[in-house]
């Protein structure tokens, strides 16, 4: 990513990848610096961490894949809380969100979510803490525009998807010009491209457009290093470009 007149990969950065773990044989993320746990709850609701954080069905993978390819340098932090199905839990989430803090990830990257409005409050206050600690969470948002936790925390970087958006672009909803009231879930939102560009051109949606902002925040913690993490949301912000609403076109 250039910035300033300068190019950045995100070296020195720590990306968490919150999902079904990482694949570190894949040929995509040779050379990469990659390291993690595992974790399930135990019957008391605790959580339980193991080493193995190897991939089973390889969404995390290519999770880490889309990652990298934005922020070749920085070090990847596999926290795997999906299995061989595509499945987890709100408790799963809120741990994985607060092992990759505590172990000092300034981007936790979240393709996923749910829908489920009982679970807000666990994941807001777990959000919350990953910013207290210097993290910041990006979180994939509803592929039907539906609200979704944590994308729609205002603890979180929520981000969509559309199939329009430039490959090396994206736009920000700033909830004063586009008001939810108008806008939806959109309000307040990043946008980007969601496709697999290493996969054919697969369409992967709003997680796979995390991934690709996700990428673009640790080039830019990089070259923002010392600053505060409001500094780097701002920032972000500011980059991103302004959407036309069609009437203006």
């Amino acid at each position: 990513m250039r910035y300033l007149g300068k190019e950045f990969t995100g070296k020195g950065v720590t990306i968490a990848i919150v999902d079904s773990g990482i694949d570190v044989s894949d040929p995509r993320l040779a050379g990469a610096e990659i390291e993690g746990w595992s974790i399930e709850l135990g019957a008391t609701g605790h959580a339980l961490l193991s080493s193995d954080f190897h991939d089973e069905n390889g969404h995390g993978t290519e999770i880490a894949a889309a990652v990298r390819s934005r922020a070749p340098d920085a070090k990847l932090l596999a926290i795997k809380i999906i299995k061989k199905q595509l499945r987890t839990t709100a408790e799963l989430m809120a741990a994985g969100i607060e092992t990759a803090a505590r172990n000092n990830a300034t981007v936790i990257n979240l393709s996923l979510g749910t829908a489920k409005m009982g679970k807000a409050l666990l994941l807001r206050d777990c959000c919350a803490n990953a910013e207290e600690a210097g993290s910041v969470v990006f979180a994939a948002a509803h592929p039907q525009g539906n609200v979704a936790y944590p994308a729609d925390l205002p603890e979180t970087v929520g981000v969509q998807a559309h199939p329009d958006c430039p490959a090396d672009r994206y736009f920000y909803f700033n909830p004063k010009r586009f008001r939810k009231k108008e806008w939806g879930t959109l309000s307040g939102k990043f946008l980007t491209h969601g496709w697999d560009l290493r996969n054919n051109r697969k369409w992967r949606g709003s997680g796979m457009a995390t991934a690709y902002l996700s990428g673009e925040a640790a080039c830019l913690a990089e070259a923002l290093a010392g600053h505060p993490l409001d500094t780097l949301i701002q920032t972000l912000k500011d980059r991103g470009l302004v959407p036309v609403p069609p009437e203006y076109a």
